[in-house]
């Protein structure tokens, strides 16, 4: 890969890893754009790093708060809010395990065509977008139940059709169950720690099995581009989204799925 490469892809998977416009069209598409050739194994071993980076600093302070809460919860020390919201958390990463799992073959050979990319974000942008101008509440994460937590897994399972966007059918999810805007995007952000280790984990033994050699200097610029592009998407997206909400989001994947029809159909 050139630099320019590196440097594009690193930005684009940093800011669209946590936005609700799904990744992985934006992945395929770059390439067919611009002819670079397939970025490899290990550079998206990379990529998963610096977004996985970028989450945890962010939400440090909570996380540590969780933990220690979630541990206090498992020697029967006492379950607070924090310590719920840990559960929820586990709880909703649960059914993605076991569909990607089960699955992950016939994903990977059946559903990467552009027009499936097309159609996942199409129908699930227009169904994120009716979701944030319906069915809004008032209820951040603390005040989620088990129940909710696992809907919410549920929908994070469909993310593994190409064009779904997991943070953004969480997001959808969550405003469907009465959480606010924010709480919906904290609660999807903090679900994507789990995720991204257990994909980024499963990178990792693919690439220890292959021959494939690893340029190290290539992988380490595209962790922290990563990094620094999450990180930054983060912190606006939160900051702005009780007044943005999701409908730019939603216009932006519907250009972008008629975009891949056009180019693809």
């Amino acid at each position: 890969m050139d630099w320019l490469q590196i440097v594009l892809l690193s930005i684009i998977q940093g800011l669209t890893e946590f936005l609700p416009v799904s990744s992985s069209a934006h992945l395929i598409l770059v390439p067919v754009l611009t002819g670079w050739p397939d970025q490899g194994l290990a550079f998206d071993v990379a990529l998963h790093i610096g977004s996985l980076t970028a989450v945890v600093l962010y939400f440090r302070h909570e996380l540590l708060v969780m933990i220690a809460s979630w541990y206090r919860s498992l020697t029967r020390q006492g379950t607070d809010a924090d310590a719920r919201l840990a559960w929820w958390v586990i709880l909703a990463t649960i059914p993605v395990c076991l569909v990607g799992l089960a699955f992950k073959d016939s994903i990977e050979s059946v559903m990467r065509s552009p027009l499936v990319l097309a159609g996942g974000l199409i129908v699930f942008g227009i169904l994120l977008g009716l979701v944030d101008w319906r069915c809004r509440g008032r209820r951040n994460e603390y005040a989620m139940s088990w129940k909710d937590a696992l809907w919410i897994g549920l929908a994070q399972a469909l993310a593994l059709i190409p064009g779904t966007s997991r943070s953004g059918i969480t997001m959808t999810a969550a405003l469907m169950l009465g959480l606010n805007r924010e709480a919906a995007a904290r609660f999807s952000f903090l679900l994507s720690i789990p995720v991204i280790v257990l994909a980024g984990g499963l990178e990792t033994l693919e690439l220890i099995r292959s021959s494939q050699p690893v340029d190290w200097l290539a992988l380490s610029v595209g962790a922290v581009l990563s990094g620094i592009s999450a990180y930054t998407c983060i912190h606006f997206f939160l900051a702005f989204i009780k007044r943005i909400g999701m409908q730019p989001f939603v216009i932006y994947r519907l250009i972008l799925g008629v975009a891949l029809i056009w180019l693809f159909g």
